[in-house]
């Protein structure tokens, strides 16, 4: 396996895991959606909204496109809106990160971090770090919602994708 076919394996579970947690959140009740809890982000609510704002902005520098105002700094709509706006853009990231060739994953990208600095990275370790990021967070939706009682989280591991998506070899 190559570097580039693993993270090609990795954005595509990335957008299979957040389906799995929006779909699951969808039968919510929605107040549970902004209801507090301590955690990093203050309810289930913000902790998506975070989610969809860094896959945002990575995706922007991975395309060395001008980015937007970061979203969880600007965004004012509904957790639905949230829900569809992540779904959204981990499908622009997984169909960015499928249609790479593989020298582009060894390619620097410049950009400018959220307080301004400038800094530049291989492209495979942004794409690595903004899908490991995702990952931390769903973990974190996971502990906020068995805080408000529920106990029934999908699966999302790595490993359940593969056993789902790839035969063994």
């Amino acid at each position: 396996m190559t570097l580039e076919t693993l993270l090609k394996d990795y954005v595509t579970y990335n957008r299979w895991a957040n389906r799995l947690m929006v779909e699951w959140l969808r039968e919510k009740p929605s107040e549970l959606m902004t209801r507090e809890v301590p955690s990093s982000f203050p309810h289930l609510h913000d902790t998506l909204l975070h989610i969809w704002s860094a896959e945002k902005v990575w995706l922007e520098r991975l395309q060395q496109v001008p980015p937007e105002p970061f979203l969880a700094q600007t965004f004012n709509g509904s957790t639905d809106n949230v829900f569809d706006g992540l779904l959204r853009v981990s499908e622009q990231f997984e169909g960015y990160v499928h249609s790479l060739p593989d020298v582009s994953f060894h390619e620097t990208c410049h950009f400018r971090l959220l307080n301004g600095s400038e800094d530049h990275r291989p492209r495979h370790q942004m794409i690595h770090h903004c899908l490991n990021h995702s990952t931390y967070h769903r973990g974190q939706i996971v502990t906020i919602a068995r805080n408000l009682g529920l106990t029934d989280p999908p699966q999302t591991d790595f490993i359940r994708f593969v056993r789902l998506h790839h035969k063994v070899e």
